[in-house]
């Protein structure tokens, strides 16, 4: 659905863009990380036909960016980080606004604004000023008047930045609900958790590249740092765990062994313990999450 090649843009003598190559599957979340400056809303400013590219190619839902925005434009939607909402009107006066902004007609404007009420929790809260909506409020509203034409592909640019948790947790589960539904979904985010949790597929931007491609799990087997937590009920079975297994670390009654996360080691290890007659009585496994592997590649505090 998303087609990016060589893509480059510099803004004088900054390189913002250097050459990134992405690919997005219909149907799926691709989660765009990267520290502050790193290019990731440029990147949705020249997908969505905000920007125009110096070099390179970009394919939206078969339409090129550059010679043919109109047809790209006319399948996408995009949130941006701020909201875009007329404070001045209701929430239902916003969505027929834009219903109108669409050519939808009268009938089936109407109609779509109903459906989109409904579908982000705001009937209650249609015909009242945007000054008495919370911050969650406003941001549903917002997307509901980015799906008002009923895109294929949207472009989230940091949509919950500011929001509380619970506010978080119900835009994801609206964003969940759009994919589950056939929508394409690029998502730019500053929480790391958010991606871990939406996307099928992380690519992390550092310096106008990208550095690191591939599914939440893949990304957290680039880093080390993964390892089983195996607790013994006593000294005797703690040294004999510490005798049986490779590279195995003891503190009090627990010892520690390396893992790559797979079931494989955790069987390996279970299997020796119970050939030799060992009794775990507690195990845990901890992988590396995807705050280690932004660390790890960009050498930064955090994604923005």
């Amino acid at each position: 659905m998303i087609e990016v090649s060589a893509l480059r843009k510099s803004y004088k003598k900054k390189v913002v863009l250097d050459g990134i190559d992405l690919s997005v599957a219909a149907g799926t979340v691709t989660a765009l990380l990267g520290p502050n400056g790193a290019g990731k809303t440029t990147a949705v400013h020249i997908l969505s036909t905000l920007v125009r590219p110096d070099s390179g190619t970009a394919i939206v839902n078969g339409a090129d960016v550059a010679k043919d925005p109109d047809a790209v434009r006319a399948a996408i939607g995009l949130t941006g980080q701020f909201s875009a909402v007329d404070k001045l009107l209701t929430g239902e006066e916003n969505l027929l606004l834009m219903a109108r902004l669409r050519h939808l007609g009268a009938a089936r404007g109407k109609k779509r604004v109903a459906e989109l009420l409904e579908q982000f929790d705001l009937v209650e809260a249609a015909r009242k000023p945007l000054s008495t909506y919370s911050g969650g409020m406003q941001r549903r509203l917002d997307l509901a008047m980015t799906l008002v034409a009923a895109p294929s592909v949207i472009f989230l640019d940091e949509p919950t930045t500011g929001l509380d948790p619970r506010s978080r947790h119900v835009m994801w589960d609206i964003v969940r609900g759009l994919v589950t539904e056939g929508t394409t979904v690029l998502l730019t985010t500053q929480y790391l958790d958010e991606a871990d949790e939406l996307a099928d597929r992380v690519a992390v931007l550092d310096g106008g590249r990208i550095v690191a491609e591939g599914t939440p799990a893949e990304m957290k087997r680039l880093v080390p740092g993964g390892h089983i937590e195996l607790r013994f009920g006593s000294d005797a079975a703690v040294e004999a765990a510490a005798r049986l297994l490779d590279d195995a670390t003891r503190d009090d009654l627990t010892v520690t062994v390396p893992s790559t996360g797979g079931v494989g080691t955790l069987r390996s290890v279970l299997d020796r313990l119970d050939s030799a007659g060992v009794v775990v009585d507690d195990l845990s496994i901890h992988t590396p999450d995807l705050d280690d592997v932004f660390f790890a590649l960009t050498g930064s505090k955090g994604a923005n």
